[in-house]
């Protein structure tokens, strides 16, 4: 499935796989495949609300999203039922895969979190990151979530920067 602009009826899974088990699975409409990039929406998946004291994902936000075949992270823009912007959740993930109607996706424990003002960027999970043991099991795909990690937080700085990378 590769489109530059997609049938808003095609419907994909995405399927968010931590330490070789599904963490969530979830319905996200597809609104584009350029070949390396997918872009999807979903309204929020989790149950209930879930509050990390500096954001609140809570039912009525909504989620675009977007994964790459060819880079270690995936970026979901944040938006209140009213449409306001919250900020950016970013995932330290390997590329993305699409398999049929499902977009797999191996979180890697990092994260990163940019507010829509660009006033509070933060690293998160990192100790999560050093548990996990992927440094000493693939020392190359860790080393590939860290410079990721580092590139968003590049990209989270400066003005317009993840913008520019979702444009």
């Amino acid at each position: 499935m590769s489109a530059n602009s997609a049938d808003p009826s095609v419907l994909l899974d995405v399927v968010l796989v931590k330490a070789g088990c599904t963490k969530i699975r979830y319905e996200a409409e597809l609104l584009g495949d350029d070949g390396t990039r997918l872009a999807v929406r979903a309204p929020w998946a989790g149950e209930g609300v879930r509050d990390f004291g500096f954001v609140r994902f809570e039912p009525g936000d909504v989620f675009t999203e977007y994964y790459w075949r060819d880079r270690w992270y995936s970026v979901k823009e944040v938006r209140d039922a009213s449409g306001a912007l919250k900020g950016w959740y970013c995932d330290i993930t390997r590329p993305a895969t699409l398999v049929g109607t499902e977009l797999i996706v191996e979180d890697l424990d990092l994260d990163l979190w940019r507010s829509a003002g660009g006033d509070d960027v933060r690293r998160l999970d990192e100790d999560e990151f050093e548990e996990s043991g992927l440094s000493e099991r693939d020392p190359q795909a860790a080393a590939a979530a860290v410079a990721a990690l580092d590139e968003l937080e590049a990209f989270a700085t400066v003005e317009g920067g993840l913008e520019s990378l979702l444009a």
